[in-house]
């Protein structure tokens, strides 16, 4: 037999391991693509459940911002937002504790201020605080109303 020969049968007979370490990379990237598929839903999850707190929390500041627009019918009153950015967004103004405060309502809580006068009146004609100095406004008036809470319950004597 010749050496030609012998490498030829030699060849057919002992198959290259490339095939074998082929299949290993492909089973570890079959593995990887699956913990990543599994980790993608677990993230989807949290996504998805943020997304209904978050829903059921701007629902909550909904409603509460009508009732507030409730305690304070007076000076309540909604007014639209102008701009692209704005599309259908209004703004609740009132006076509480002597302060003006507002909020950016979107349309799709419009409905739950039927009660709130509508004004087409320019948003500029009332004047808007900045976040940080509107939540302090708010904590003042409630530390106020507290105590006075607490006063008119000392002066019936009881406890508050």
């Amino acid at each position: 037999m010749t050496t030609h020969a012998r490498e030829g049968l030699l060849s057919r007979l002992v198959r290259p391991r490339r095939p074998a370490a082929e299949s290993v990379d492909r089973l570890r990237l079959e593995h990887e693509l699956a913990v990543s598929r599994l980790r993608l839903a677990r993230w989807q999850q949290h996504a998805d459940a943020y997304e209904r707190r978050l829903g059921d929390a701007e629902r909550e500041r909904a409603h509460l911002l009508s009732w507030l627009a409730a305690l304070h019918p007076a000076s309540a009153v909604l007014t639209p937002l102008t701009g692209p950015e704005h599309e259908g967004t209004h703004r609740l103004c009132l006076i509480a504790g002597g302060w003006h405060l507002s909020w950016h309502i979107p349309p799709a809580d419009l409905a739950l201020f039927a009660h709130v006068p509508f004004r087409a009146e320019s948003v500029d004609a009332h004047p808007v605080p900045d976040a940080v100095d509107q939540g302090a406004l708010i904590r003042r008036h409630v530390r106020l109303l507290a105590m006075e809470g607490a006063v008119q319950a000392g002066l019936a004597g009881r406890t508050p």
